[in-house]
């Protein structure tokens, strides 16, 4: 009998949550206490559609504590369906309502589906924010580097929330302004005593179309002098044509080398050819002999001929050539 008893209020106990949990019927109380109009079958409903009854409760007493009577429970629902933020957007409409800042649901769903937060932009639109650029190097005419810090002060655009480009790009307008204000500059020393012109050209340029933000100013935090870039290009170009000097230099060498190189092997040829002419001289006279045609006399004159001709050689050599021996 008690076990029966006790499964009996076991099973009521577990009848009793499902009930609670499906007609949150505390929560109906909460809503009809704050002045909200809903009714315990659409709770009931919103259960069964798996959407939680306390968040959209909370949304709409929120809301209509702030005055929006506006928003309907079918809205929130919807959003939320769609995969938005309910709270998020309530927050955002609350905060804009207060600042007199021009926010519809239908913006703020639209710019929360996008996936932005829409509750920071409108507190970024009340309390703008600043942006430290990273150091943008920039060279002026003269070729010496500049190395500039900037600090963007932004004011959130609720209009081009959605489609508009983030803080990556209003850092690389920025910076491209900055290489365009100090390149134009004659003189780096032009920059450093006025670098409130780099701020005023760079804000003139529109760099905030397009953007999900609106530019209230850009000021320059601080400019380092860097290196010499003028004198380093002068420097790299010089050792280029001194490096191509050198290599014309070593082509005009090698090619003299190649063409001496070329001589020695002619007059080697040349030379190897009139030993190969002497040595057939013996040869033909041997044959001469042998057929008559050159006679003993006939040599010992040829030989003395020789003779003759290597006398005056020798007397009209140089004194230093005159102990050199007569062939």
């Amino acid at each position: 009998m008690d076990l029966l008893l006790l499964v009996t209020i076991g099973i009521a106990f577990v009848l009793l949550c499902i009930f609670f949990y499906y007609v949150p019927f505390l929560m109906w109380i909460s809503a009809k206490v704050s002045g909200v109009n809903i009714s315990l079958i659409q709770l009931f409903l919103m259960r069964i559609r798996k959407v939680p009854p306390g968040v959209i409760t909370r949304a709409m007493i929120e809301a209509h504590k702030a005055g929006l009577k506006s928003l309907t429970r079918d809205e929130l629902e919807a959003h939320y369906l769609a995969g938005g933020h309910v709270e998020r957007v309530v927050h955002a409409l609350v905060s804009a309502s207060k600042a007199n800042i021009d926010l519809t649901f239908q913006m703020a769903t639209a710019i929360d589906l996008a996936g932005r937060d829409v509750f920071q932009a409108v507190q970024m639109s009340v309390n703008p924010k600043v942006i430290d650029t990273p150091p943008v190097a920039a060279v002026a005419k003269d070729g010496i580097q500049l190395i500039a810090k900037a600090r963007v002060t932004v004011r959130a655009n609720i209009k081009q929330l959605v489609g508009g480009a983030g803080e990556e790009t209003i850092l690389a307008r920025v910076g491209e302004g900055i290489v365009s204000s100090i390149g134009s500059s004659a003189s780096h020393k032009s920059v450093l005593e006025n670098p409130d012109s780099i701020s005023k050209l760079v804000l003139r340029k529109g760099l905030d179309a397009g953007t999900a933000f609106e530019i209230l100013s850009i000021d320059i935090a601080d400019i380092d002098i860097g290196k010499n870039i003028g004198a380093v290009l002068q420097m790299d170009q010089a050792q280029a044509d001194k490096n191509i000097a050198q290599a014309k230099a070593e082509e005009r060498r090698a090619m003299a080398v190649a063409t001496e190189q070329e001589m020695k092997a002619k007059a080697q040829e040349a030379r190897a050819k009139v030993i190969e002419a002497e040595a057939e001289i013996p040869k033909a006279m041997a044959e001469a002999f042998r057929s008559g045609n050159l006679g003993i006399m006939d040599y010992y004159r040829m030989k003395n001929i020789e003779a003759d001709t290597s006398m005056r050689d020798a007397i009209s050599k140089p004194v230093g050539d005159s102990n050199k021996p007569i062939k």
